[in-house]
């Protein structure tokens, strides 16, 4: 077997290759994509880091690839879709730099929170500048964290060595994960509010893209830290510039920026905001991590054995995966259904398949809901393989209920969501080989789990559909279906609607004004 190794990775990653006895590696670097179209039906396997593309063409054209490894985290660089839909595993390491992220995280607050960088330059200037830069000393200070992962604990449990107070914002943390290593769990308007110093460890999703923006900023304290050691674009740098240059923001840290490589920026001019080239992952020790852990999943994946960081296909044996093929999307879009429609921090997630499959091990499946409930918040941090670990690492309970008695479905998958805030349910089944919602939470209907949706539970009263028809039309939003379900007239309802497009903020906020609407809720399942 052969493996092809596109782009510069560690020299320990390549002897995990030779290691194996029958794996020959070729190293070919800077090759284009037609250069790589040319050569990969050689291949069985192929390495990058984050230069090379591995795009559909490539993989069109690779008639015996079987896996695809990222050495580092993102998987951006790979067209995950078309490895799927070819069959070929993708896989990358989540892990390897995660305690290099956390210390650079710690340097950028220490260098801050010390005038570090500003003085070093004064004095190397010839400025002995020993009164302008009075620092400020950790202990005691608020530290808010927005993402509590594994990058986000680790720098939790370095600041509490700094006898600091920890906040954290993260859905997917329970309370008492969080009080077993001493941290608080808040709201993100509460830890925006009342932190000395935000740092960030979350992925960029449309959730979480600018964030930070003018209107977060006016809420912080005067003074406040910012530091951002996760993803460029979580952080509206325009908005820091002005917080910074008004005051608002004493100081900022950023390794990284919307659009990298960044070598031209307003915040570069300022004294106050220290930056890097995003370093998180640059250390000696993580650079050799990330090569180790892909290249033995690599391996793995070629001598048939499972992987531990398996981005696109869950492990199921060969005479299962007929059975649970159909069942595969289906749960998948139970947990990514679910997972934007719950507030709170999550608690405890049930899980009841009934009918035909209980008979099965449905890890499987339990793994893909899991993976599809977490994964729109957490992004590649949770995969096929790890999602049961990151949900129990996080505090979350999980239950699976397994019945054989069933009246009306062959199959019935139900989950159920508890949070800090209340209990989300959704049930599913496959109908005509195609999946389908047939109940939410104590709603019947039956819907195509597809697209862009708005989720709006009401009470059943006149002019509620109409003026909802009415203000998504003039935010040009065309609806394509409804469906609607309640007990009894005038009691609680849902409405569930497809549309043909995201919705914009403002019309949700017109919507969640209507009288008789409880809550809104915009699910893109796409």
């Amino acid at each position: 077997m052969r493996v092809l190794v596109c782009d510069p990775i560690s020299q320990q990653g390549i002897e995990v290759f030779q290691a194996a006895g029958n794996i020959e590696v070729d190293v070919k670097l800077k090759q284009t994509e037609d250069e790589i179209v040319n050569i990969v039906a050689d291949y069985e396997g192929i390495i990058v880091r984050s230069e090379t593309k591995i795009t559909k063409k490539i993989i069109e054209a690779a008639d015996k690839l079987k896996v695809i490894g990222r050495a580092g985290v993102g998987v951006d660089n790979i067209d995950v879709e078309a490895a799927t839909q070819k069959g070929v595993v993708v896989v990358n390491a989540p892990e390897g730099n995660t305690i290099a992220a956390a210390e650079l995280t710690l340097g950028h607050i220490i260098a801050l929170a010390r005038n570090i960088a500003p003085a070093n330059d004064a004095l190397k200037g010839g400025t002995w500048a020993r009164s302008k830069y009075v620092g400020l000393e950790l202990k005691g200070k608020k530290l808010g964290i927005l993402g509590m992962g594994k990058i986000g604990s680790e720098v939790a449990k370095r600041a509490r060595a700094f006898d600091m107070i920890v906040y954290a914002y993260d859905p997917f943390v329970s309370e008492e994960r969080a009080r077993n290593i001493g941290v608080q769990v808040k709201d993100l308007d509460t830890v925006i509010r009342e932190a000395d110093i935000i740092s960030i460890h979350m992925p960029k999703t449309k959730d979480t893209y600018r964030l930070l923006n003018a209107e977060k900023f006016s809420m912080m304290k005067d003074g406040v830290y910012i530091v951002n050691c996760a993803r460029g674009g979580i952080v509206d740098e325009e908005a820091l510039y002005e917080a910074v240059t008004s005051g608002k923001v004493a100081g900022a840290g950023l390794d990284v920026f919307e659009k990298e490589p960044m070598t031209e920026s307003p915040l570069f001019g300022l004294e106050q905001v220290l930056v890097t080239p995003h370093l998180g992952a640059s250390t000696k020790e993580a650079q050799v991590n990330v090569a180790v852990d892909v290249a033995h999943d690599i391996v793995k994946v070629l001598r048939g054995e499972a992987v531990s960081a398996a981005v696109n296909i869950p492990a199921v044996k060969p005479e299962l995966m007929a059975i649970f093929k159909p069942y595969l999307d289906l749960v998948e879009r139970l947990g990514r259904f679910i997972g934007q429609v719950t507030d709170g921090h999550i608690e405890k997630i049930s899980l009841t398949y009934a009918g035909d499959l209980a008979q099965y091990n449905v890890n499987p499946l339990t793994t893909t809901i899991l993976k599809g409930l977490l994964r729109p918040t957490l992004q590649d941090a949770v995969n096929y393989v790890n999602a049961p670990f990151v949900a129990k690492a996080r505090g979350i309970k999980v239950t699976e209920t397994k019945t054989v008695d069933m009246d009306d479905y062959a199959n019935l998958i139900t989950l159920e969501v508890v949070t800090s805030k209340g209990t989300k349910k959704v049930s599913g089944t496959i109908m005509q080989k195609e999946p389908r919602f047939v109940r939410i939470d104590d709603f019947s209907l039956d819907m195509a789990p597809i697209g862009h949706m708005l989720v709006m539970p009401h009470i059943d009263k006149p002019r509620i559909i109409g003026r909802t028809g009415t203000i998504i039309g003039e935010h040009d939003v065309n609806i394509a279906g409804m469906h609607l379900g309640r007990k009894e007239l005038g009691g609680p309802a849902i409405a569930i609607l497809n549309i043909d497009g995201t919705v914009p903020e403002a019309a949700l906020n017109q919507l969640k004004e209507i009288d008789g609407v409880i809550d809104v809720k915009y699910v893109n399942l796409q």
